[in-house]
């Protein structure tokens, strides 16, 4: 299985579109915010956003050359950092044909990779699943060496840690 990151261009922009009308908050996340569907038949997704943002590189995470999901790294630490300078998982998706077999914790280890410094990786408090995937790839990139944040009060909770060492 070969698992790459390739930056999301205007040419990919359509089938960018359809991958964050399928998580972006939206339909992977109607467990934890109770959303229904809009009378449109879209949840949310503004591609333009992302790909017009300088502060965002996006790529999409494929296998054997398919899109298999998407990840964009932000630049800043804005919840429990407040650092310019760091680096935060602003969106990571992966459909279901490929969780659960190492493709995302590969993508999520190669963008790591991309940037060494202080990083912030948050998720939503009810998601329970996506905290265990990060704990899980963190815990074994940095070897146990990263700080857990957030209370059961807060809304997101969040995991730091620095790979200018690694």
């Amino acid at each position: 299985m070969n698992i790459t990151l390739t930056p999301i261009t205007q040419e990919g922009k359509r089938a960018f579109s359809q991958l964050i009308n399928l998580y972006n908050f939206n339909y992977d996340f109607t467990n934890y915010l109770n959303d229904d569907i809009p009378e449109n038949g879209f949840f949310y997704g503004d591609a333009d956003y992302y790909l017009s943002n300088e502060k965002m590189q996006n790529f999409f995470v494929r296998v054997d050359g398919k899109i298999a999901g998407y990840v964009i790294i932000a630049e800043g630490g804005d919840r429990y950092l407040k650092d310019t300078q760091a680096h935060n998982i602003d969106e990571f998706f992966i459909t279901r044909k490929y969780r659960c077999n190492g493709v995302g914790r590969f993508a999520a280890t190669m963008a790591f990779e991309m940037h060494k410094g202080k990083w912030e990786v948050c998720q939503m408090q009810d998601n329970i699943i996506a905290q265990q995937f990060w704990i899980s790839v963190i815990n074994e990139y940095t070897k146990g060496d990263y700080q857990k944040h957030g209370t059961p009060d807060d809304e997101m909770v969040g995991i730091v840690f620095d790979n200018s060492k690694h």
